[in-house]
C-alpha cells in the first residue's frame, strides 16, 4: 500500500514539482538538470508577453461571462426537473445532460455554423463574435455541470418549508427569494467555481468559437508547438500559487462560519435552558 501512494502522488505532483523548479532555473530550456542557478527571470519574462497577457485576460472575461449564463440555466434546469411529471424526468434528464456527452469539437463547430446562418438571417452581427460565440458555446455544456450540481443540492431541500410558506400567505417570488435561495447559497457557489474553472481551462470548444480571436489556452497551444520555455513554467507556477491561496482562504471563511453558527447555537441552548430554568422555578414557587 506504501508504494502504491508513493507512485500515485509521485504520478500526480511530479509534472508540478518538474514544472516549480524549472521555473526558477535559469536554463532557456525548462529542464532539473542541470540546474544552472536561481532566478526570477522567467516571471518577468511572463508579465512582458503581451500575448500571453491578452489571453489570460481573454480568459478571465469569458470565463466571468460564462458564470452569469450557465449558473442561472443551471438553476433554472434544476427547478424545472422537480417539477415535470414523474414520467418525463428522464427524458428531460436525457435532454438537458446530452451537451456533456457531446464532444467539445461538435460543440465548436455547431455554434459557430449555427449563429452564422442566425446573424445572417436576423442581420444581429453582433453575435458573430469569437467572444460571445465562445461563450454561448461553453455556457451550452457547463450549465449542464451546474444543474448536477444544484440537483444534488434540491435532492436534501424539505419541499413542506415551501409549503408552510405559501400556506402563511408568501408569494412564489417571496418563496423563492427568503426560501429556497439562501437554502441554494452553497451550490450556486460551488456552481459558480466549477463554471469558472471549466471555462478558464476549456481547449476543445474554444478553439474553434473563439474564431480570430485567442484565449490563454488557445496563445499556450501555439506556443507549445513552437517549443515550450521557462516562461510556461511560470506561469504554471503563478497558476497554482492562486489556485492554493484561494482554496486556503475558502477554507479559513468557512471555518469561521462554522465557528459563529457553533457560538450561536450554544447562545440559543444557554437561552432556552435559562428560560426552562426559569420557568420551572416560577411552576414550583407557584
Amino acid at each position: 500500500m506504501g508504494v502504491y501512494i508513493v507512485i500515485f502522488f509521485a504520478y500526480l505532483f511530479g509534472p508540478l514539482l518538474i514544472m516549480g523548479v524549472t521555473a526558477f532555473n535559469k536554463s532557456a530550456y525548462p529542464q532539473i538538470m542541470p540546474f544552472e542557478g536561481f532566478t526570477l527571470d522567467w516571471f518577468s519574462v511572463l508579465a512582458a508577453d503581451k500575448d500571453m497577457i491578452y489571453g489570460l485576460q481573454k480568459s478571465l472575461w469569458i470565463g466571468f461571462l460564462v458564470v452569469l449564463v450557465s449558473v442561472p440555466i443551471g438553476l433554472a434546469g434544476a427547478l424545472v426537473m422537480t417539477q415535470v411529471y414523474a414520467r418525463a424526468r428522464s427524458f428531460y434528464y436525457l435532454i438537458v445532460v446530452s451537451p456533456v456527452l457531446t464532444p467539445g469539437v461538435i460543440i465548436g463547430i455547431s455554434t459557430v455554423v449555427f449563429w452564422r446562418q442566425a446573424t445572417q438571417m436576423t442581420g444581429l452581427k453582433f453575435i458573430y463574435d469569437g467572444t460571445v460565440l465562445t461563450v454561448l458555446a461553453q455556457s451550452s455544456f457547463i450549465s449542464a455541470y451546474t444543474m448536477l450540481i444544484f440537483l444534488a443540492r434540491l435532492a436534501r431541500f424539505d419541499r413542506t418549508l415551501e409549503e408552510a410558506a405559501l400556506d402563511l400567505g408568501a408569494s412564489r417570488a417571496q418563496v423563492f427569494r427568503h426560501v429556497l435561495l439562501p437554502f441554494m447559497l452553497p451550490a450556486i457557489g460551488s456552481a459558480a467555481v466549477i463554471a469558472f474553472l471549466s471555462s478558464f481551462e476549456n481547449y476543445n470548444t474554444t478553439t474553434f468559437a473563439i474564431l480570430a480571436d485567442k484565449t490563454l489556452t488557445t496563445v499556450l497551444a501555439g506556443r507549445m508547438r513552437q517549443g515550450t520555455t521557462p516562461a510556461l513554467s511560470a506561469l504554471a507556477v503563478a497558476v497554482v500559487a492562486v489556485t492554493v491561496v484561494g482554496a486556503i482562504l475558502f477554507e479559513i471563511v468557512k471555518r469561521r462560519e462554522e465557528a459563529r453558527a457553533k457560538a450561536r447555537a450554544a447562545t440559543a441552548e444557554k437561552a432556552f435552558n435559562a428560560e426552562l430554568t426559569a420557568d420551572a422555578a416560577g411552576a414550583t414557587a407557584a
